[in-house]
């Protein structure tokens, strides 16, 4: 189990370079404080800075053939000679411009030179090579200091740890060897990798280097600690690891090397390296994340083999990353018994070069045999619990109905006006996203100031306004979770939403997008005048970008005007039956305070395509922390509160009349008659 305690402050960034074919020299190569990456444009984290501008990589291509610019064309980028670097540097690069050149990535446009370390936006470029915009002058932008404050602590933290192999006591050399399973690295693995041990916070220490040199620019802290059987690891990343990204290893790698194996953690790393003598390199946010800035240094690979880890999340993150990188030169290696984690199979004596021949190759023609999927098929089969996806730790009995969260689906929900719709999908997708299920949220009725604030009070599970005191230690908190709003509000086009998504998906990696609600989509659609084939227009593009991007989509669509006795259908969500047909799962809201009294809310699962069992559960506001999970209680007033609601659920039966006529009601999608 991962526990992600991230730390440090937002990384110095700094204004614009002039634009011309001139810069400045590249780093000298020492250990210390870096000074920070040049950065075109301060990128607003964790909201996205509005719709994204579609680019092709043919524009791309075009604009750099009208200016005179020569390129060659990459696995994910495009590499081009760079204007931040001097004249007899710009030689050197057309020379061997594999060595020092400028990235432009192919989807999204941006750049990074490898000399100067200048990087930004498409727009950016083209500013500077037209010598126009802000790239004129250069500056200081807010947040220098507590650059300088990460520099020093990072220095600071360094100076203290010492070699592993050094420390003065044998007993406690050993004691650590064993907790981070390093029973079987050698200590010259260790050296060459520069890994530490702070003995105060008892953690390792890996290092991230700049590129190119042996300059000092974070760390990240690997603590661990003993629950009976299992480890629990606890990382600590400084900066935190949204103001920098690296890759554990990347000063072993010769610019000769042409096969990699990625992995998600160091200590896999270590393994790999020592037992096959491959170049390796880790992942800086494990399967959470592959940020476009790290492409460039993958470029240069003809061979990438992703081994991630031990369990279909870490498969299906594999599946991922293999698109950015161009699947056609990566092999995955599926997990299974006889191919585990790299570290625990040096531990069990497994032949690791094996396992690597092994890798299945990520790209395949659109029709494949059962002999290319039988592996896929069997893992499912021996890890059902995983397939069924991410579990809610709010609500255990949406587990019990739905089994899951899981990548690829199409959630339509619904429920009455003022029923509390955006409140409960909020902490529904809060839930995930703490568990570290990337999310995008797009609200279009309300404000994301008001969103984010509903979600940090759920977040904290208690009223910050009454302790504000309180409020910057849950707001760093909060603001390293996953999650990412659009800046949408009002009447959207569903093209400029997808595109939106579409880039989210590649930049942060989003596994779950929130669209609340599709009828503010509908004004901009200008296929006929009909609203209802509007809508079904728009349904049918959400399921396809859930399918082809693999990310689960919850779609809030409006009911129809009901009378406010009646309990809402499946047909009563507004428009045709598409929705409905096109969804995986329809959750409705469920509130009979007009017929039974306050707080009779429920949550009714009327479809659910992964298994078939439906159902209700209720749901208990709290006003104060604005949530719908259920409070911890004692068992027999838990017990209580689900007789009362009729708790059912729909599953084959085999039982006797009585059993048959108690779940007769869940049967019929109608939800359960409260008892006197």
């Amino acid at each position: 189990m991962w526990v992600l305690l991230r730390g440090g402050h937002p990384l110095r960034v700094l204004l614009p370079l002039r634009g011309e074919w001139k810069g400045r020299r590249g780093l000298p190569r020492s250990l210390g404080p870096a000074p920070p990456r040049r950065r075109y444009r301060k990128e607003a984290l964790p909201a996205l800075d509005g719709p994204a501008l579609p680019i092709t990589t043919t524009e791309i291509r075009q604009y750099l053939k009208a200016h005179g610019i020569p390129f060659q064309d990459g696995h994910s980028c495009l590499r081009a000679p760079s204007p931040f670097v001097g004249d007899s540097q710009l030689k050197d690069q057309i020379a061997a411009p594999a060595s020092s050149s400028l990235f432009i990535d192919k989807t999204t446009g941006r750049f990074l030179c490898m000399i100067s370390l200048a990087e930004g936006s498409w727009e950016d470029f083209q500013a500077s090579v037209e010598g126009r915009g802000d790239g004129a002058r250069e500056g200081l932008l807010p947040g220098e200091s507590t650059a300088a404050e990460d520099s020093d602590e990072v220095l600071r933290i360094w100076e203290r740890a010492v070699p592993l192999w050094e420390l003065p006591e044998k007993e406690e050399a050993q004691l650590a060897r064993v907790m981070f399973g390093l029973s079987k690295v050698t200590d010259d693995t260790l050296r060459r990798f520069s890994v530490r041990y702070l003995r105060s916070a008892r953690s390792l220490v890996f290092p991230w280097f700049s590129p190119g040199s042996l300059r000092l620019r974070g760390l990240k802290l690997l603590g661990a600690e003993s629950q009976g059987e299992d480890v629990r690891y606890v990382e600590t990343t400084i900066p935190r690891p949204g103001a920098y990204c690296n890759l554990f290893g990347l000063p072993l790698i010769g610019r000769r090397d042409v096969e990699l194996v990625l992995t998600s953690r160091e200590l896999d790393s270590l393994a790999l390296s020592q037992s096959t003598g491959l170049p390796t390199l880790a992942l800086p946010r494990g399967t959470a994340c592959l940020p476009p800035a790290l492409l460039p240094y993958l470029e240069q690979f003809r061979r990438i083999v992703l081994w991630l880890g031990d369990d279909l999340r870490s498969w299906e993150a594999a599946k991922l990353f293999a698109r950015k990188l161009n699947p056609k030169r990566c092999s995955l290696v599926r997990p299974g018994d006889q191919q585990p984690r790299p570290l625990e199979a040096l531990n069990l004596g497994l032949n690791l070069t094996r396992i690597l021949r092994s890798a299945l190759p990520a790209w395949h023609k659109s029709i494949i045999s059962f002999r290319q999927l039988r592996e896929e098929v069997l893992g499912e089969l021996s890890n059902v619990e995983q397939v069924a996806g991410i579990r809610w730790s709010r609500f255990p009995d949406l587990n019990r109905l739905l089994k899951g969260h899981r990548k690829g689906e199409l959630t339509v929900f619904t429920g009455p006006t003022g029923s509390g719709k955006t409140t409960f999908i909020s902490e529904y997708a809060l839930d995930l996203c703490t568990q570290g299920v990337n999310t995008l949220w797009g609200s279009f009725e309300i404000s994301n100031v008001r969103l984010a604030r509903v979600m940090l009070t759920q977040f904290a599970v208690q009223r910050l306004e009454e302790q504000l005191d309180k409020y910057d230690e849950w707001a760093d908190r909060f603001e390293d979770l996953p999650l990412y709003f659009m800046t949408f509000h009002g009447q959207q086009s569903i093209r400029t939403v997808i595109d939106t998504m579409q880039h989210a998906v590649y930049v942060y990696d989003i596994c779950h997008v929130v669209i609340d609600n599709l009828q503010f989509m509908m004004g901009h659609e200008q296929l006929s005048s009909d609203r209802i084939a509007a809508q079904d227009y728009i349904v049918g593009a959400f399921r396809k970008f859930a399918t082809d991007s693999n990310c689960h989509v919850t779609l809030v669509i409006h009911p129809r005007k009901e009378d406010d006795d009646k309990e809402l259908q499946t047909a009563s969500i507004f428009g045709s039956a598409k929705a409905s047909q096109e969804a995986d799962n329809v959750l409705i809201l469920q509130d009979r305070k007009l017929v039974t009294g306050p707080g009779k809310r429920y949550l009714q699962v009327s479809k659910n395509r992964f298994d078939g069992v439906v159902g209700v559960f209720p749901l208990e506001f709290n006003k104060n922390s604005l949530t719908f999970s259920i409070p911890p209680k004692s068992k027999a007033r838990l017990k209580k509160v689900k007789d009362d609601n009729g708790l059912v659920t729909k599953k084959p039966s085999s039982g006797k009349k009585g059993a048959m006529a108690q779940n007769s009601e869940a049967a019929s999608g109608q939800a359960p008659t409260p008892t006197s």
